[in-house]
This record gives structure tokens, C-alpha cells and sequence, in this order.
């Protein structure tokens, strides 16, 4: 059995739903690429709910022995850089997990395919 992974992605600004499925399958091809199963994806959707999918996210790590997040890239946690670096803190600092970053790999929200 393959290690296990959450993940986490903010909905993208246009709420497209194929670009938004493009990411989610990204990191689905990441995750299973590097070895391992993605258990669950956590997903922002701002101003829909009021409860935070990044908090669930902590509490998950928490209290699971998962210890691996996958993030498209860190704009998906905040647009800020220090929010970025904080929250990239708190994951791999306090809660001792890894945190992957494909940056890369996927376009991201605004940006021009090259």
C-alpha cells in the first residue's frame, strides 16, 4: 500500500470548473508519480462556506499519521508571500509534516501558458 497524502488547493479565481478539475487531476498525477495515494483533497472555497479548509487541513494532521500536503503552489494559501511563509511554517514547523510544492508543474490562475 502506497503512503498517504492530503492535499490542498484554493478554487481558482474564474471558478472554472475545468481549470479548477485540471489542478485537482495535476495533483493527483503528482501524488501517484511520487508514490504515494492521495487520502484527501482540501479545498478553499472562499466566501462559500465558513468553515476553512486549511484548518481542517491542521486538524487533520493532527490527528492522523498522515504527514505529507500537496499544494499546486503556495498561492493557494495566501497571495501575501509572508501569509505564504507562515502557513508553509506552521505545516512543516509545528505539525512536523512535509510540504510539496509543484509550483512548476501547473499553470496557475492568471498566469499565460508558455
Amino acid at each position: 500500500m502506497r503512503p498517504l497524502m492530503f492535499g490542498y488547493m484554493r478554487l481558482a479565481v474564474s471558478d472554472d470548473p475545468d481549470e479548477n478539475a485540471a489542478i485537482e487531476g495535476e495533483l493527483r498525477r503528482y501524488t501517484q508519480g511520487e508514490g504515494f495515494e492521495l487520502e484527501r483533497l482540501f479545498i478553499e472555497r472562499l466566501g462559500v462556506s465558513d468553515e476553512s479548509a486549511f484548518f481542517a487541513l491542521v486538524d487533520a494532521l493532527k490527528t492522523t499519521e498522515i504527514k505529507h500536503v500537496i499544494v499546486p503552489s503556495l498561492w493557494h494559501f495566501a497571495r501575501l508571500p509572508g501569509l505564504q511563509a507562515a502557513m508553509r511554517d506552521h505545516i512543516e514547523g509545528e505539525l512536523g509534516a512535509r510540504l510539496w510544492v509543484i509550483q512548476n508543474t501547473i499553470q496557475q490562475p492568471g498566469s499565460v501558458a508558455s
